[in-house]
């Protein structure tokens, strides 16, 4: 089986090459300076879409516009797989653009080059067919747990919501941490660098994926209004406290 890898940014170029330790891999990306991982045969635009199995790996942002423009030239019985991180949108997208007979399937590797060099044993991988896929869906699924993943069957709108208060909240605080500055310190606690993890794990990733996150996830304007009135909620609770004797210098 001959498996097509579209897109080889930050994500496409980990992805094709740890697919490429088990399959046939092609990968394609419009951008000439993107290198092409090792073990991975670089290819044209066409030659991707002449794959049995294509997996997309571009912007949340760009997707549908890439769908509509490669649609024709993908044939029947091809297996379409998104891997963006917001399923409701790309679901809507795949179906709607996608010719009749194209079979498709939409995941989320929960996980990408920073999380996972440690190895993938536990990792969470998101699966749900979506168009005459289910016999292509048990074949994926066992696949991706016979190399250490845990797999969940999730529909997009459960997905979007879950991962609203999951990924999209950590690359939020991630921004935020990152925007005032802080900076490993001799008597940083535990806690402390576990901050700056999220800060250097979530950063490392394309300011357009935050974005995109944020714009494409129809729960996440939810998880922003509930954060920041906890903010406020115990910032209230902080100055009605009242301090005995003179208050620090500063406050």
């Amino acid at each position: 089986m001959r498996i097509g890898v579209y897109g080889l940014g930050r994500f496409g170029y980990f992805w094709a090459g740890l697919l490429s330790r088990y399959f046939e891999v092609w990968g394609y990306s419009r951008s000439s300076s993107r290198k092409t991982p090792p073990g991975v045969k670089r290819s044209s635009e066409d030659e991707i879409l002449e794959c049995e199995v294509i997996f997309f790996a571009v912007s949340i942002s760009s997707f549908k516009g890439v769908l509509q423009r490669v649609r024709d030239r993908i044939k029947p019985g091809r297996l379409v797989i998104d891997t963006c991180s917001v399923k409701v949108f790309p679901a809507k997208w795949m179906e709607s653009i996608l010719p009749e007979g194209v079979k498709i399937i939409a995941s989320h590797p929960m996980f990408g080059p920073d999380s996972a060099s440690s190895g993938l044993v536990g990792l969470p991988m998101i699966l749900w067919p979506l168009r005459d896929s289910e016999r292509e869906f048990e074949y994926w699924r066992s696949f991706f747990e016979e190399i250490g993943l845990k797999v969940f069957k999730m529909e997009p709108h459960a997905h979007d919501r879950e991962a609203a208060f999951t990924q999209g909240i950590t690359h939020y605080l991630g921004r935020v941490i990152a925007d005032l500055g802080l900076k490993e310190s001799p008597i940083g606690t535990l806690g402390y660098k576990k901050l700056l993890e999220i800060m250097t794990q979530t950063c490392n990733d394309p300011w357009q994926l935050f974005i995109d996150l944020q714009r494409y996830n129809p729960y996440t304007s939810e998880m922003r209004a509930r954060l920041h009135a906890s903010i406020d909620k115990i910032m209230a609770q902080l100055d009605a406290i009242e301090i005995p004797g003179e208050r620090p210098e500063g406050e």
